[in-house]
């Protein structure tokens, strides 16, 4: 844990359920909790307070917490990079997610100009996302016992090396659907092995105490390249076909394989309690089942990557069958939604420790229902791509605060598992969602498609949100 800054008297004391937390310059909050489930609390200031970090007892828990108090600053919004094998790593994964959004719009475009069929690229994205299904779980338990910047490293080479067969087959002119589904397999076998490892990593490289910031920055980073990405990918479309863009790509990937290998760790402490990875696996889906938090935000996850994400597979057919736009414009749609969420994941980075997470969490998911739907009611391309701003602001929203929910309720020696279990959610689903969103499509038409994933998704926030509510069964608050 940090030290806490120049601001805040570090003797705070929790008693008795009734903290109070005495400030330099005669400045005095008085922060008295009456239980567990509901509290109040009187403020008495001599002046305006600076920006500090204090303890302090959950809304409904009784757990403490340390929150931020004050107004926002950007010092605070960029905290987690003062951490140096964080600035490594933020700055090779840019460089690499600018090269994967690249890819993954230049995929989409080439599975619809080869096949022109709203199944056909939802079975692609199908077949791709599939090994997240399969994975995730024995790669979350491998990532408790092998060290993670090794797995890392393995799986950013063979995402490399993938990458440049399929620039190849594309530059030679011999590619076909079959080929583009067989990479996207392989592709997401790495990804199944790299996801979980890379997202319970973060906490190594910068401790507990900023890996909300660290998170949300990391957010911020990856839409940062989803802007930039499929607008440079519309443009060398254009210019110069997709092959360009899965050479760049596979270009990319030096950079984060480079950062890896200089940062400066400490001896790698594995787990190894002597079982294998599925009995491991068995055990930390207990775990996540009898932690009430956690179940629900899982829950919350998987119905929004099965549901709600999946409306991402029809934005080709948006583009080019309903709004009548080119690769660049399809390349707009996607920098559009890129933006949003960015914008998203600044502002959670500059809330900090921010204490009301479960209204985070489900102004996520009602701004996503609100704009979604929009979306698809829109003909026109602006209103459209201002929808899709909405809509990425709200998912980055949901997404984080789930992440950052899930991380800091999990022990320490079961954080690989529990975030395979999560991506299981996050992406294991999707491709479900993929293939039931071609099909839905393909019976009735891509916006009756997302209105119904709006649907469903609004439902389930309802359900979870009363489920969950305070004073009732935990919610996810902290």
């Amino acid at each position: 844990m940090h030290p806490l800054p120049p601001a805040v008297n570090p003797a705070a004391a929790l008693l008795c359920n009734t903290c109070y937390i005495k400030v330099v310059n005669s400045r005095l909050w008085e922060i008295n909790v009456a239980g567990a489930a509901a509290f109040r609390h009187t403020v008495r200031m001599a002046d305006v307070p600076q920006p500090g970090i204090a303890t302090v007892p959950a809304d409904a828990t009784s757990v403490p917490r340390r929150v931020v108090t004050g107004p926002i600053s950007w010092r605070r919004t960029f905290a987690a990079l003062r951490h140096r094998n964080y600035r490594l790593f933020m700055g090779g994964q840019l460089v690499s997610l600018i090269g994967t959004w690249m890819q993954t719009v230049a995929v989409g475009w080439l599975v619809y100009e080869l096949s022109h069929s709203a199944m056909t690229l939802g079975f692609v994205g199908f077949i791709g996302a599939l090994p997240m299904t399969l994975l995730t779980l024995p790669a979350g338990a491998l990532a408790d016992r092998v060290p993670k910047r090794r797995i890392l490293l393995v799986t950013q080479i063979g995402a490399m090396m993938l990458a440049f067969v399929l620039a190849g087959l594309v530059w030679w002119g011999t590619i076909e659907v079959w080929h583009v589904a067989a990479l996207s397999v392989l592709l997401g076998v790495t990804n199944a092995f790299d996801v979980p490892a890379r997202q319970s990593f973060i906490v190594e490289l910068v401790g507990k105490d900023d890996l909300m910031n660290a998170i949300a920055l990391n957010s911020s980073m990856f839409n940062t390249a989803r802007v930039v990405g499929p607008a440079v990918a519309g443009v060398v479309i254009a210019s110069v076909g997709t092959a360009a863009c899965f050479l760049l790509n596979g270009l990319s990937y030096l950079a984060v394989i480079a950062s890896y290998l200089l940062m400066r760790l400490p001896v790698a402490s594995v787990q190894h309690d002597g079982h294998s990875l599925w009995r491991a696996t068995g055990h930390v889906i207990r775990y996540a089942a009898g932690e009430p938090v956690i179940r629900a935000v899982m829950i919350m996850v998987a119905v929004m990557s099965l549901f709600g994400w999946s409306y991402s597979v029809l934005l080709p057919v948006f583009a080019r069958d309903i709004l009548h736009l080119n690769a660049r414009g399809f390349g707009m749609l996607v920098s559009a939604n890129g933006i949003g969420a960015l914008l998203g994941a600044l502002t959670l980075a500059s809330l900090g420790n921010y204490p009301h997470r479960r209204r985070l969490l489900f102004a996520g998911v009602t701004g996503f229902c609100v704009t979604i739907s929009l979306f698809g009611i829109s003909r026109h391309p602006w209103l459209s791509a201002a929808a899709l701003v909405g809509v990425g602001y709200s998912m980055i929203l949901f997404f984080a605060t789930a992440n950052t929910i899930v991380q800091l309720r999990s022990h320490d020696e079961l954080r690989g598992r529990v975030m395979g279990l999560y991506a299981l959610a996050f992406l294991g689903l999707n491709p479900f969602g993929s293939i039931l969103a071609g099909a839905v499509a393909q019976a009735t038409s891509a916006p009756v498609t997302v209105w119904l994933g709006a649907a469903v998704c609004a439902g389930a926030g309802i359900i979870i949100a009363r489920w969950t509510r305070p004073g009732g069964v935990p919610g996810p608050t902290s």
